[in-house]
């Protein structure tokens, strides 16, 4: 199991890269913006920018929650995080944040590394809605096809296993229970018809 000072330097190099990405991309957002007056005739070629910066920006302050630093105390407001989801969702995948007040980044931290594991279930078209009831987050995917993966699925209820047989692609698997532990809770599943649920 990670050291308690190897899982926090971890989340500092993820706030670090994703602080550093984040002006240039808001700084193309922006020059696209003044584009935009000046060209206002919109094409498909404009439409692909535009789209791709929005979703690249929103993918930043995704991971900077799901993989950065949280500060003891520190909240993020519900509207924020329905907006980056909305500009996340695709017409194959789309995402759905069902509180209405605002939560700790740590509790959102969690929420976004269970999205993650849920998303490598869903290799077709499907919907991801993240609710938080009975003080304890309920995140349900429903898809065409689900297809979990029986060996990353039984990581999620043990906070002890190493990322030795982990993809990049797959860290979540081991950060999700590692975050679920820190905040004293288990992450648990159940599958059932073209359901599939994580709770924590």
């Amino acid at each position: 199991m990670p050291r308690p000072f190897a899982r926090d330097i971890a989340s500092k190099v993820g706030s670090r890269i994703c602080h550093d990405l984040i002006s240039p991309i808001g700084a193309i957002a922006n020059g696209f913006e003044l584009l935009s007056l000046t060209q206002p005739v919109e094409s498909p070629e404009l439409s692909l920018i535009s789209k791709s910066v929005e979703n690249a920006n929103a993918r930043l302050r995704f991971f900077r929650i799901a993989f950065g630093a949280t500060s003891t105390g520190q909240s993020i407001g519900a509207p924020e995080m329905a907006d980056i989801l909305t500009h996340l969702s695709t017409p194959r995948l789309q995402y759905q944040w069902r509180l209405e007040s605002d939560c700790l980044r740590e509790e959102a931290k969690l929420a976004c590394l269970m999205l993650l594991c849920l998303e490598t279930a869903l290799p077709k078209t499907g919907e991801i809605q993240i609710g938080y009831r009975n003080e304890q987050w309920q995140l349900h995917a429903r898809g065409d096809t689900l297809a979990p993966d029986t060996a990353l699925w039984a990581r999620l209820n043990r906070p002890d296993v190493d990322a030795e047989d982990l993809s990049p692609g797959q860290i979540q698997f081991l950060l999700a229970p590692l975050q679920a532990d820190l905040l004293g809770r288990r992450i648990h599943s159940m599958a059932g018809g073209d359901k599939l649920t994580l709770t924590a």
